[in-house]
């Protein structure tokens, strides 16, 4: 898919943020972890993307009531959803100088009802040819999301016949009404009643 860079400036794809909070120790601590067991930028992204994926549980799936939304915080409670766990990848990710930005989906439960946008990670490596989407929601039965920058591979491709669709817009920092759902959210619960229905 061709994302549209909603700031043209690449610089912003590297920026730290309240949410995006990369200069936070133990993101920086894990970035270092990881790019030492690396040693290059795919290798790395790789390492990141499967490290919040699979040791990030998502708290739909864990049962965790607690809702997290800066990366830091991911890090430490071992615990997000989608928007959270991207966050948390954007953040690895720009701490090892690598542009990354967060896209959006809306998607639908299987007869079309209960509209929710779904966040994911898109990440651009030095010398690449563009954006390549990655989503880092954690696998489940019937969820199979890997890295791959040649051929998506995410949790959830959309079926536009049920009115699901790929948001285009690639975001510097969170939208503003994914961020807004965790901050007034006091649990997973009252989230769930807060998920944004579109962009």
């Amino acid at each position: 898919m061709q994302l549209i860079q909603q700031n043209p400036d690449i610089h912003a794809y590297l920026a730290s943020s309240e949410a995006i909070d990369h200069w936070h120790p133990l993101i920086q601590d894990t970035a270092d972890t990881l790019w030492s067991a690396t040693g290059d930028a795919y290798s790395y992204a790789k390492a990141a993307f499967e490290f919040v994926r699979d040791t990030i549980p998502h708290s739909a799936d864990s049962g965790d009531p607690r809702v997290s939304w800066r990366a830091s915080d991911v890090l430490a409670t071992r615990n997000g959803i989608c928007y959270a766990k991207s966050h948390a990848l954007v953040a690895l990710l720009r701490a090892q100088g690598i542009p990354a930005g967060l896209c959006y989906q809306l998607l639908t439960d299987d007869d079309g009802s209960n509209a929710a946008v779904h966040g994911l990670v898109a990440l651009r490596l030095p010398g690449g040819d563009g954006w390549a989407r990655v989503d880092p929601r954690g696998n489940k039965p019937g969820v199979d999301a890997r890295f791959d920058l040649d051929r998506e591979r995410l949790a959830f491709p959309v079926r536009p016949e049920l009115g699901e669709a790929d948001y285009p817009e690639l975001y510097a920092a969170p939208h503003p009404a994914t961020l807004k759902a965790l901050r007034e959210s006091a649990d997973r619960p009252q989230l769930w009643r807060n998920l944004p229905t579109s962009l």
